[in-house]
């Protein structure tokens, strides 16, 4: 283990136990973790850095009933991580859910091993720090323009993809909790997403530089794919993989039709397409533009989608010249320009 890069890891936590959590000694921390990935092992020894005072458990070691009489003992506005190599199971007991519900304080770092390789581990290290000056201005401001935007055109390889009409609500992943129930969420963060109010009014065409495969893994083809958008629905694809065919078929056996939903705006500037890992979950942060197909989506529920309606939601990533909203270039195939 990289001495400089456990250095790093250890500082970009204690930033975000300060500027997001407002964490002190005075709180109870605790830290559930496995070591069967180089991520975790990385990830704990850092928090073991940044929460000298906090309680830590190893999850594959400890009984169960140990680790929920921990939980059990923690009081509102504690402090909880849960470090992952794929995604820890107490029974029917959903650890989020259930810390929630008591007001605690959550990190979650799931499926690590995912992301095995050296460049991986640096690029997710990354993608931990935490700019507040950054997140907040970016995320507000683009919020607010999305929230009165009457258009938006997404401009990739010579293609459009036109959003006439008005959006959903923005919701924010900017580590800003402050009107928020729940206090905390996957890591790294850094996503402001959306939807249009009607789906059925999205058509062009947009550039695919990476997408989720059928093993949850991101895929990177050699070139970019072209999917075509008719009233919602991704209706074809030029320069194609049998990969993201493979994607597309199973979509169209459990759903019938592939309707295009979230419009994602990440705002990690670690991630991008040269500096990338392999879980889509971490990776959709990039600096950049993503969409989900499928009919699910937790979030944004309306007449023939609730929210628990469809099986999948993959998330694709544009190979994104720009992005203007009401005419007014907000992203530059790099960078947001708000």
């Amino acid at each position: 283990m990289s001495i400089i890069l456990l250095q790093t890891a250890s500082q970009n936590l204690s930033d975000v136990l300060r500027d997001i959590f407002s964490h002190d000694e005075d709180t109870m921390s605790l830290v559930i973790y496995d070591l069967n990935s180089p991520l975790s092992i990385l990830l704990t020894e850092a928090y073991r850095i940044a929460l000298p005072h906090g309680v830590f458990i190893n999850f594959h070691d400890a009984n169960k009933d140990d680790i929920m009489s921990q939980m059990e003992a923690l009081e509102s506005g504690d402090f909880v991580a849960l470090i992952q190599s794929t995604s820890f199971r107490l029974s029917a007991f959903r650890i989020r859910i259930e810390l929630f519900k008591k007001s605690i304080k959550v990190v979650e770092h799931p499926h690590l091993e995912r992301m095995p390789r050296d460049f991986e581990v640096q690029n997710y290290v990354n993608a931990l720090a935490y700019d507040k000056q950054y997140y907040h201005h970016m995320g507000h401001t683009l919020k607010g323009m999305i929230n009165t935007a009457s258009r938006a055109v997404v401009h990739s390889g010579g293609e459009t993809l036109i959003y006439p009409g008005t959006f959903e609500d923005a919701k924010l992943n900017i580590g800003d909790y402050r009107e928020m129930k729940n206090i905390g969420g996957q890591f790294p963060i850094g996503e402001v997403f959306t939807e249009l109010k009607e789906l059925t009014s999205l058509n062009g065409k947009t550039r695919v530089m990476a997408f989720g495969d059928i093993h949850y893994n991101v895929n990177i083809p050699k070139q970019s794919i072209t999917i075509v958008i008719e009233n919602g629905q991704l209706v074809k694809t030029e320069n194609t993989t049998e990969e993201f065919e493979a994607v597309l078929d199973l979509i169209r056996e459990e759903e019938g039709v592939i309707w295009v939903r979230e419009l994602g705006l990440g705002l990690n500037r670690a991630l991008s397409k040269e500096n990338f890992v392999s879980d889509m979950g971490t990776f959709e942060r990039m600096c950049g533009l993503h969409l989900s197909l499928g009919a699910k989506h937790g979030i944004y529920g309306k007449e023939g989608f609730g929210r628990n309606s469809g099986r999948f939601h993959i998330d694709v990533m544009i190979d994104t010249d720009s992005l203007t909203i009401d005419d007014r270039v907000v992203f530059d195939g790099e960078n947001w320009v708000v």
